[in-house]
């Protein structure tokens, strides 16, 4: 995918086992978590565990881009439930 400096979020592809997948989705579900926010989450964590102090300065301005955004669109829009 072509870097877009308008975009602050981008869809990114990794590989893993369908049945993993959605052994977690159903997991998440069931514990009232969405995995996309748990993957975010997840990589919050480990760059502030484990990131270098340039890392840690790019998770930060990444986290004051996601503030600023929220705050023009009125924040982070609930997902709605699957049936």
């Amino acid at each position: 995918m072509a870097p877009d400096d308008k975009d602050h979020t981008f869809a990114t592809r990794f590989r893993i086992p369908r049945r993993m997948w959605d052994a977690y989705g159903t997991a998440a579900a069931r514990k009232g978590v969405d995995r996309s926010t748990d993957l975010v989450d997840h990589v919050r964590d480990f760059i502030r565990a484990h990131g270098n102090e340039e890392e840690r300065a790019e998770l930060a301005a990444a986290e004051q881009e996601l503030a600023e955004r929220r705050a023009r669109k009125g924040g982070r829009p609930r997902r709605e439930p699957k049936p």
